[in-house]
C-alpha cells in the first residue's frame, strides 16, 4: 500500500513537471519551505460595564470594517448579564484591526429593541466607549488593533431610556 502512494506522489510530481516545468515546481518547492507561519490568533476579552440589571444576555459582536454596525460580523459571542460590570471573551482572534459593538438583550430575544423613532430600548456598547451623537459612531471612532496575543479592553453600556446602571468603572 505504501509503494502505491509513493508511486501515486512520483507519477503527481511528474505531470506537474511536465506540465508546468522544473522552474514552477522549485518555486513551489522552495515557497512550502519559507512558508511563514500562520499568524497566531490570541483572545479578546471585554469587560462591559455600567449592566443596570442582570436580566438577558450581553452579546457582542467583533466586527472588521466591512461588516461594522452590521448583522454579521464574523465573530460573536455572549454571556448571562451581570448588574454591575460582565465580561465577554473571544477566542481565536486573528490579528487585525477591529471594532466591538454590544447590546444587553434584556429579553432574550437577540436583537436590539428600539422605539418607533429607532432610540434603542436596550444597553448599547462600542469599543473606546465611541460617543454616541445622534446616532452609532463611526469604524475609525471604535477600531483598536488586535494583535496576535491576548488583549483585554473596557466598554461602557449606554442607555438612551430608563435607568442607568451603576456608573463605577
Amino acid at each position: 500500500m505504501l509503494a502505491v502512494d509513493r508511486m501515486s506522489v512520483r507519477s503527481t510530481r511528474r505531470a506537474f513537471v511536465e506540465r508546468y516545468g522544473h522552474a514552477a515546481a522549485l518555486m513551489l518547492l522552495f515557497s512550502r519551505m519559507c512558508w511563514g507561519k500562520p499568524a497566531i490568533a490570541g483572545t479578546l476579552s471585554i469587560e462591559i460595564w455600567n449592566v443596570r440589571n442582570g436580566a438577558g444576555l450581553v452579546h457582542a459582536a467583533l466586527c472588521p470594517e466591512a461588516h461594522f454596525l452590521k448583522d454579521d460580523c464574523p465573530y460573536s459571542t455572549e454571556a448571562p448579564a451581570r448588574s454591575g460590570t460582565t465580561v465577554v471573551t473571544f477566542s481565536n482572534v486573528p490579528p487585525g484591526r477591529f471594532a466591538v459593538q454590544a447590546f444587553h438583550d434584556e429579553n432574550r430575544n437577540r436583537k436590539v429593541d428600539r422605539t418607533f423613532l429607532g432610540v434603542p430600548r436596550e444597553g448599547i456598547a462600542f469599543s473606546n466607549d465611541a460617543r454616541i451623537v445622534l446616532g452609532p459612531p463611526k469604524f475609525s471612532d471604535a477600531a483598536f488593533d488586535q494583535g496576535a496575543g491576548s488583549q483585554a479592553i473596557r466598554m461602557r453600556m449606554r442607555y438612551m431610556l430608563g435607568p442607568s446602571g451603576p456608573l463605577k468603572p
